[in-house]
């Protein structure tokens, strides 16, 4: 209820700058809200709707991908010390590189489609989830392990009983952090070579001089990005049982 209630207030926080904002620049650059809400609905049953779609798919799929092989992988860097020893150099090299950077290399390996736009989304994913599990399972006090080991339990029995579910919560929340990053790269990706996506139809909008449409574009992208953010903050707060 009380986050409801900062949503809403933030929300009308939100407009009623919006709605200042365009009175005192022009309309034509900045509409009002109500054109571009009356807008955005009327125009959500038709391409808007569609466009939503594809970059909710792209999200998904990268978030997909980079959870099903990064949180495996980082659980088994943070356990087995020495393999991480190896690996550590690898992900130290490319962690801290600008993720926008490797979109050049995707467009020249994958092309403009969408495999582009999915990597884009999994590589920004997929080392957040990596370095912070592997992190996570590094702290893990030994003395958690000590029972299952006096009854026999094998490597993959600790992982699933002690190291997983400890790191369950460490997954969704690098999921929940990346997240702008990821919307942000995926925005920038889809105004090359695409013509789905609601980053193409924002500029779309913007270079036929559609400014209430860009405007639909962007609210649309800022509501996608708060449902979503909202849902793992939630799935996070429910696994720490915060």
């Amino acid at each position: 209820m009380k986050n409801c209630i900062k949503i809403c207030a933030s929300a009308i926080l939100i407009l009623l700058s919006w709605h200042f904002s365009s009175i005192m620049i022009s309309k034509n650059m900045l509409p009002a809200p109500y054109p571009v809400i009356k807008n955005t609905v009327i125009n959500f049953s038709g391409d808007l709707s569609i466009h939503c779609l594809y970059s909710l798919k792209r999200i998904f799929l990268g978030i997909t991908l980079a959870a099903s092989i990064a949180w495996p992988l980082g659980i088994v860097l943070g356990y087995f010390k020495k393999l991480d020893n190896l690996i550590s150099p690898i992900i130290y090299i490319l962690y801290p590189v600008p993720k926008i950077a490797f979109l050049p290399i995707f467009m020249l390996l994958f092309g403009l489609g969408d495999v582009t736009k999915i990597a884009m989304i999994f590589v920004i994913i997929f080392f957040q989830i990596l370095v912070n599990t592997r992190d996570a399972v590094r702290v893990i006090n030994p003395s958690l392990f000590f029972p299952l080991k006096v009854l026999g339990a094998s490597t993959p029995q600790l992982f699933i009983h002690i190291v997983a579910p400890y790191s369950l919560p460490v997954l969704v929340s690098s999921i929940r952090i990346a997240l702008g990053t990821g919307i942000a790269v995926l925005f920038f990706s889809e105004t090359f070579g695409s013509q789905y996506g609601l980053g193409y139809y924002i500029m779309d909008s913007m270079m036929r001089i559609d400014y209430i449409g860009m405007f639909s574009g962007i609210l649309i992208l800022s509501i996608l990005g708060l449902i979503l953010f909202t849902l793992t903050e939630y799935t996070e707060k429910k696994l720490t049982n915060k």
